[in-house]
């Protein structure tokens, strides 16, 4: 059972409360280079990214802001922007009121805010003017950047322990304490209780999990995780998945984000992708009709059925954006794409819509099976056009179309 957390709402876009996990992402672009910032969050946008956030890092960043929210509205993307801010926020958002109130959420880390006498000045000046915009506000606590003048103090209590906490330990607990402890200062300052996120990161599977514990067993805040510096290709995506997996399952986590080093020329959508995987893999969200196929082994007779696996599964990504607007509930959908008769038609009948490949020694057909019955037998050269032709008319005639 997940736990309830306060709401908090992010433009149109509800955070806790009971409300669905939400997907976010981050652009990776010169925010500066308004055209292309817009560009890159259309793309995590219709990827399914339902919150972006982007660094505003420079003058020239924040003042185009205000033309990436335009950008966006002129293509009809409704997605919430969150402001990504270190060492200068309180400045830049002073200076450009313009980008506070294009951004639908600023993200503050407490431990770069400001240091010295400073941070507690700058620190409030970026919540009083989230106030002033009635902006809701993530502190973000990450264990590269983490208050060094709070972490000291907790190291020196520790030492004078009759037994003193491994230092680790102490690490982990000070990073709790500095989103708590600036969650309950952002509160005296006035920001509402239900407009504050927050969020420990850390890139070990084993560290992030015992943070998160501890920090939902402390408040009752919405949480955001996500493992930080996840890394790239399938370590990235392993390691998230099983940190988040965990927590999910635990009921902990409001939103997600899926930390991936894109491969070099790949696309950025790749994390969205992988988040969205993994609640629909848990059962907590439905995205996109899910395609289950095997493995291959010795029984198959070649290569045919992963590619037509491949191809079904690209197809309904594609068809998606398209099937969402036009139909209720198509994302709950599920295929098989089976490549012998050992499971092929048993796996095919327990899918909405499934094929079973001929495997080695097998006759040179291919029955299909819609909600468990046997429809018809495909064979030739045309057997992907045809499956996909099956399954565009089992969405028409299948689930109702919107008004």
């Amino acid at each position: 059972m997940r736990k309830i957390t306060r709401a908090c709402r992010v433009g149109k876009v509800m955070l806790g409360g009971g409300a669905p996990v939400v997907v976010q992402s981050m652009t990776n672009t010169d925010t500066a280079d308004h055209v292309a910032t817009a560009r890159q969050t259309a793309e995590l946008a219709r990827a399914g990214s339902e919150l972006v956030r982007i660094t505003v890092n420079t003058p020239e960043a924040a003042a185009a802001v205000p033309n990436i929210r335009d950008e966006l509205d002129r293509m009809g993307l409704e997605v919430p922007l969150i402001g990504d801010f270190h060492y200068n926020g309180h400045r830049l958002l002073a200076e450009h009121p313009a980008c506070a109130e294009a951004l639908a959420k600023y993200r503050i880390n407490p431990g770069n805010v400001g240091f010295g006498a400073k941070k507690d000045e700058q620190f409030a000046s970026m919540i009083e003017l989230a106030c002033r915009y009635d902006k809701p506000v993530r502190i973000g606590v990450n264990w590269g950047s983490l208050d060094q003048d709070l972490l000291s103090r907790m190291m020196d209590d520790n030492r004078v322990l009759a037994e003193p906490l491994p230092l680790h330990t102490v690490m982990c607990n000070a990073m709790v304490a500095s989103a708590l402890e600036s969650a309950q200062r952002a509160e005296q300052l006035g920001l509402p209780g239900d407009a504050i996120v927050l969020s420990c990161k850390v890139s070990g599977v084993q560290d992030l999990i015992g943070l998160y514990r501890q920090l939902s067993a402390a408040c009752d805040y919405p949480l955001h995780l996500g493992l930080t510096e996840a890394g790239i290709g399938s370590k990235g995506i392993v390691a998230s998945t099983a940190a988040l997996a965990v927590l999910l399952q635990e009921g902990i986590g409001d939103t997600i984000r899926v930390s991936l080093t894109p491969e070099p020329g790949g696309s950025r959508t790749q994390e969205v992708v992988v988040a969205q995987e993994i609640l629909q893999s848990l059962g907590l969200r439905a995205f996109t009709p899910m395609v289950v196929a095997c493995p291959g082994c010795g029984r198959t007779s070649s290569t045919f059925f992963q590619q037509l696996a491949s191809d079904v599964q690209d197809y309904v990504r594609a068809r998606m954006p398209e099937w969402r607007v036009a139909y209720d509930g198509v994302e709950h959908m599920t295929l098989a794409v089976m490549g012998c008769v050992v499971n092929g038609p048993g796996e095919s009948k327990h899918a909405n819509i499934g094929i079973s490949l001929p495997g080695s020694g097998e006759a040179p057909v291919a029955p299909v099976f819609e909600d468990g019955e046997k429809t018809v037998t495909l064979r030739g050269e045309q057997i992907a056009d045809e499956f996909k032709q099956i399954i565009e008319r089992y969405v028409a005639r299948k689930y109702p179309k919107k008004l």
